[in-house]
């Protein structure tokens, strides 16, 4: 419902009053683990229309798992969210990175090659595919995101 709102242009800004932020600093109970990428242009609180004490957030480029990301998961589960999405994006920065990369026949630098690493199954799964590329390797990395998530933690893999 919330990003029916938000694409419709009708957010309603929910759960964002004084009192809410008196309520979630007690306790809070969100419905949902959102895992999304970083991009500034993608932040679920305002995509979902949700408010203070809504979400769990777990942000990485690219939606790349690591530990820090499993075991934010894990601890939203343990939290008792209804439902944990995996947000991929157009025009993902991470994505098209990878693929500039992985063209070149180079390596990401620093820490970033960790990210090209992460995204190049995808990119390797729909290289030939015809289409938008970015479009294509955000689709099968949300997918085999999805996979890792479930094969790499027991506790989520009981969850769903």
């Amino acid at each position: 419902e919330g990003n029916e709102r938000y694409v419709a242009n009708k957010t309603t800004g929910p759960n964002r009053s004084p009192d809410r932020r008196a309520e979630v600093a007690k306790e809070q109970k969100p419905w949902a683990a959102i895992w999304g990428c970083i991009d500034s242009r993608v932040p679920p609180e305002i995509l979902f229309d949700c408010g203070l004490g809504d979400l769990f957030v777990i942000r990485t480029a690219g939606q790349v798992i690591d530990n820090a990301a499993l075991g934010s998961a894990e601890f939203a589960i343990e939290e008792h969210v209804k439902v944990i999405v995996v947000l991929g994006h157009e025009s993902c920065g991470a994505v098209r990175k990878t693929i500039e990369t992985v063209e070149k026949g180079g390596h990401g630098e620093g820490k970033i090659d960790t990210l090209v690493k992460g995204i190049k199954p995808a990119y390797d799964k729909v290289k030939n595919q015809s289409g938008d590329k970015v479009d294509n390797v955000v689709r099968a990395n949300v997918a085999l995101q999805v996979a890792q998530l479930k094969s790499s933690s027991e506790i989520i893999a009981k969850a769903v």
